[in-house]
């Protein structure tokens, strides 16, 4: 079987629902199967050995390749418009991976102090122990990150927008400056998703998600995928094949569903943010609003200038810390407080209990996130309803 091919295949949209898929398949099917089998037997020893060293298409065991979880990886790499992909069992690991994979002791490592906790973790805690030199810049000083970079530089992480602050970072000159000092760039793509950022067309040379979010966009699946250039892909694959943070199918098989209405739940999803950022932007009890849909946005410009939309994701202050957090919560009726995003249900929930819940207050503070601050990943429901209820939940306090 082949894929469909990606020269008739332009539009996000049409990627996001044709893009990946073999053609034809067995039996006339149209859905893309989950292959549960852990391991794929051959009659004739050559033809399995050519699967085995690579020198023919197929499949030997799961933890390695598997046909669903190939069919989803294909469609993320035509929507980014990568060389090549892999995939992992979370977010997580794909980026702890590419990490790992891409590092060793001596490296340097520029980033950026706004990355989502867990990617922050392990830059202040794990690749120390590893004597990997890290260094965290502010965020939205480009001259900062550019001195840093200038000063060494073989791994350049940048995320955009930042989870959960909404930061913007300039993604044509920061790859720019990295490659100049011989950096590998790696972006997360996961907020904006590939509907409305492309990293890799803007210089990066690998571009991650966590496909848990608005990939999958159902809450209902974990797993995490990578794209960029082949060379630096098959290192990542090959430590994730052999470390066994492998995506399962019936995830991908769920990815994959969930990816044919990317296009349509991205677009009422951004529509939703924005409407409730500029609602949320005239409340008095409101103290700030993060989104880069904003033209008060303090990035709104270049914003402007590398994304197709604003995205779904927006954040909130309230005075008061936790304490105004948790008598705020039972009061909203229209979303889950929980730690995820990017689902067709809308989300709220703290740093605190979810994007930074590795950090301690203190961690968190250094950051820049202030404990009153809350994540809004706008669902897909009507949106006038969303703000009546943020409404009345504002007025209870």
């Amino acid at each position: 079987m082949t894929a469909r091919d990606p020269q008739h295949l332009d539009a996000p949209g049409t990627v996001a629902v044709w893009g990946g898929e073999p053609h034809p398949m067995a039996d006339g099917i149209t859905q893309v199967p989950v292959v549960h089998s852990v391991s794929f037997g051959y009659d004739d020893f050559d033809e399995w050995y050519g699967v085995a060293i690579g020198d023919r298409p197929g499949h030997i065991y799961s933890r390695n390749t598997n046909p669903t979880v190939d069919a989803f990886e294909e469609k993320v790499r035509l929507m980014e418009g990568g060389q090549a992909v892999t995939s992992a069992a979370t977010g997580m690991a794909a980026i702890s991976n590419t990490l790992y994979a891409l590092l060793r002791p001596g490296k340097r490592v520029v980033s950026v102090k706004d990355t989502y906790g867990g990617t922050s973790k392990i830059f202040t805690e794990f690749l120390p122990q590893y004597d990997v030199d890290v260094e965290l810049c502010d965020t939205t000083d480009a001259d900062a990150i550019e001195a840093a970079i200038a000063a060494g530089c073989d791994l350049l992480y940048l995320e955009t927008p930042t989870n959960p602050t909404l930061k913007i970072i300039d993604l044509e000159r920061l790859t720019a400056a990295g490659h100049d000092a011989g950096a590998i760039v790696v972006v997360d793509n996961t907020f904006a998703t590939p509907i409305n950022q492309n990293p890799l067309a803007l210089g990066a040379d690998l571009v991650i998600h966590s496909a848990t979010k608005f990939l999958g966009g159902h809450a209902d699946a974990l797993g995490g995928v990578v794209v960029g250039r082949e060379d630096l892909i098959e290192r990542i694959y090959h430590y994730r094949e052999i470390n066994g943070a492998t995506l399962h199918p019936e995830a991908a098989y769920l990815l994959l569903r969930g990816m044919k209405t990317l296009h349509l739940r991205v677009e009422r999803q951004q529509a939703n943010a924005q409407r409730i950022a500029e609602f949320l932007e005239q409340q008095e009890q409101v103290t700030v609003v993060n989104y880069p849909g904003l033209p008060s946005h303090p990035q709104h410009e270049i914003a402007r200038k590398q994304m197709r939309g604003f995205g779904g994701m927006l954040s909130f202050g309230l005075d008061g810390g936790l304490d105004t957090v948790a008598r705020f919560f039972p009061k909203l009726r229209l979303s889950h407080a929980a730690a995820n995003l990017g689902s067709v249900e809308t989300i709220v929930a703290p740093p605190a209990t979810a994007s930074h819940v590795e950090c301690t207050p203190e961690e968190r503070a250094a950051l820049g996130i202030p404990e009153g601050l809350l994540r809004y990943s706008a669902g897909i429901e009507d949106v006038d309803d969303l703000i009546e209820d943020l409404r009345q939940a504002l007025a209870s306090l």
